[in-house]
Parts: C-alpha cells; sequence; structure tokens
C-alpha cells in the first residue's frame, strides 16, 4: 500500500481569491490595451483620414408606398 499525506487547506482562502481576481483584472486589462492599440495604431487622433478618391454615394430611393 503507498502511503499519502492529506493535502492541507490553503493558508488563507481570501488571499487565493484575490490574486485570482488579480490575475482576471490583469488579463482584461491587457485585453482592452490590445484592443485599443490595434484600433488607433498610427492614426492621426484616431480617425481615419478622408478619402478624396471615393465619390459620395447617391442617396438610397424612397421605399414604394404600401399597397392597400
Amino acid at each position: 500500500m503507498i502511503a499519502t499525506r492529506a493535502q492541507r487547506p490553503l493558508p488563507h482562502p481570501d488571499l487565493f481569491m484575490l490574486l485570482l481576481f488579480l490575475e482576471a483584472l490583469g488579463a482584461l486589462c491587457l485585453l482592452l490595451f490590445i484592443v485599443w492599440w490595434t484600433m488607433f495604431s498610427g492614426r492621426d487622433k484616431g480617425e481615419l483620414p478622408p478619402s478624396k478618391d471615393r465619390e459620395e454615394d447617391p442617396p438610397a430611393p424612397p421605399p414604394p408606398p404600401p399597397k392597400p
């Protein structure tokens, strides 16, 4: 028979939950930073420059009146 040791309970379960929460918060901050960086990287003031080659699209025609 193999002798096994009983596992000890965590000394501070609240500390464990705090570390888990901080890790999740850090991962969320990293995700938001990556999204922000990829959205606005290289843009002047975060906006796309207006395109001079593209003509304005004509307005859509009004919908036909409903049939009685």
